[in-house]
C-alpha cells in the first residue's frame, strides 16, 4: 500500500500533463482532420485513462479543492463549461459534412432486404443467412431487413450488421 501511494505521489502529476498533452494533441488533430483514423481511438482511450491522475490529485488536493468553491470563480467557471458543452451537444448540426456517412449507410443498410444487401457486403444469400444462423438468430430469411431481424432477436441493428461485415478467416 505505501508502494502504491509513493508512486501516486510521485507519479500522478506528471501522469496528468502527460496524458493531457496527449489528448490536447491528438483533439487539435481530429478537429483539423489531420492524422490517421486511428487517432480517435488514442484520443478517446487516453482520455479515459486520464481520469486515474486528475481522480487522484483532487483526492491528494481535495482541501484546496474544496476551497474554491467559497469564491465564485468555480462555480461561475463550471456553470459556463457546462453551458458551452450544452451548447454544442443539443445544437443542431450545421450540415451534412457534420453526419458520418457511414453511420447514414449502416442505419439505411438496416432497411434493406437481406437478399439486396448481400451483395453489397460482397456475400451470397446463403452465406448472409448462414452467418445470422451462426450469430444465434433463428431462421432469418432472405426477405427480412435487418432491422426486423435484429427487433425478433431482440439484438441491435448494428451487432447484427457487424457479424455480417465481420472479417472471416
Amino acid at each position: 500500500m505505501l508502494a502504491l501511494r509513493t508512486f501516486l505521489y510521485r507519479f500522478g502529476t506528471p501522469l496528468t500533463v502527460g496524458l493531457f498533452l496527449v489528448t490536447a494533441i491528438s483533439g487539435v488533430a481530429l478537429f483539423f482532420h489531420i492524422g490517421p483514423d486511428i487517432l480517435r481511438g488514442v484520443h478517446e482511450i487516453v482520455s479515459l485513462a486520464l481520469l486515474i491522475p486528475v481522480g487522484v490529485h483532487l483526492w491528494r488536493n481535495w482541501n484546496g479543492f474544496c476551497n474554491y468553491f467559497k469564491r465564485a470563480a468555480m462555480p461561475v467557471t463550471l456553470a459556463l463549461s457546462l453551458a458551452v458543452v450544452g451548447a454544442f451537444a443539443f445544437a443542431a448540426p450545421g450540415g451534412s459534412d457534420h453526419v458520418s456517412p457511414a453511420r447514414v449507410f449502416l442505419t439505411l443498410a438496416q432497411t434493406a432486404p437481406i437478399s439486396a444487401l448481400a451483395p453489397v457486403l460482397k456475400l451470397d444469400e446463403a452465406t448472409a443467412l448462414k452467418r445470422l444462423e451462426a450469430f444465434g438468430i433463428k431462421e432469418p430469411k432472405a426477405s427480412e431487413t435487418i432491422a426486423a431481424v435484429a427487433a425478433r432477436s431482440g439484438l441491435a441493428g448494428f451487432d447484427v450488421m457487424a457479424q455480417l461485415t465481420a472479417r472471416r478467416p
